[in-house]
């Protein structure tokens, strides 16, 4: 059984590796019904190549992208279509946000790369009144519940894999490839912190180790 274990993880690693698929992405349809159908500004932390952007640009009148990553904003820019209301930015989120107030904050797979409580106070302050706030996140597996929730996406993520990749015969896309960073805070301590910051924000554990958080400002 000790030797069982990790050749089974290093077989998932390379099915992956050969199969990849943006777990991200995968939730963007749920996010968008967060969101009333029409607003007036966006802002979108973590844009990447700029998927979601361009999503909330058929609702919005305006969008602001912005990643550290200067490839992945070229990228986004490249993706884009001239007449789309949306523009992308170099920098860092919590010092570089165009200026605001925005009707709409979302923050996909990026918040564990924040100081936690700082990002969520930040985005607080440039979330206009009525505004929502929509995360989603990565969070560490620390609880048993944690681990069978982990456990039991394995055969949908198997499953995902495969059907995603069928036919595919060229490399995933640049934002499916980007190095990412683990998560350390586990899911208990982000709902509390992120509680004491945003009173009232509803989390909840997804599939595929992600969690949600939306927050409406009132």
């Amino acid at each position: 059984m000790t030797t069982l274990v990790p050749r089974v993880l290093h077989a998932l690693d390379r099915f992956h590796a050969d199969h990849p698929w943006d777990h991200n992405a995968h939730y963007h349809r749920w996010l968008l019904r967060q969101l009333p159908r029409r607003f007036d500004s966006a802002l979108d932390v973590g844009c990447g190549s700029g998927d979601l952007a361009r999503r909330l640009a058929r609702r919005a009148a305006v969008v602001q992208g912005i990643d550290a990553d200067p490839t992945v904003v070229a990228r986004a820019r490249q993706l884009t279509a001239p007449q789309l209301p949306v523009t992308f930015t170099v920098g860092d989120a919590l010092h570089d946000t165009p200026p605001g107030p925005y009707d709409v904050i979302t923050c996909v797979a990026t918040l564990h790369h924040l100081p936690f409580a700082d990002a969520l106070t930040h985005f607080r302050r440039h979330l206009a009144p009525g505004g929502t706030l929509v995360v989603l996140g990565l969070a560490r597996a620390q609880s048993l519940g944690d681990h069978l929730l982990g456990a039991a996406a394995v055969p949908s993520n198997i499953a995902m894999a495969w059907i995603r990749n069928r036919g595919r015969k060229t490399p995933p896309p640049a934002s499916m490839t980007a190095p990412t960073r683990p998560a350390t805070m586990g899911f208990a301590d982000i709902a509390r912190d992120a509680r004491r910051v945003l009173p009232g924000a509803r989390l909840r554990r997804r599939l595929f180790w992600r969690y949600t958080l939306v927050w409406h400002k009132q």
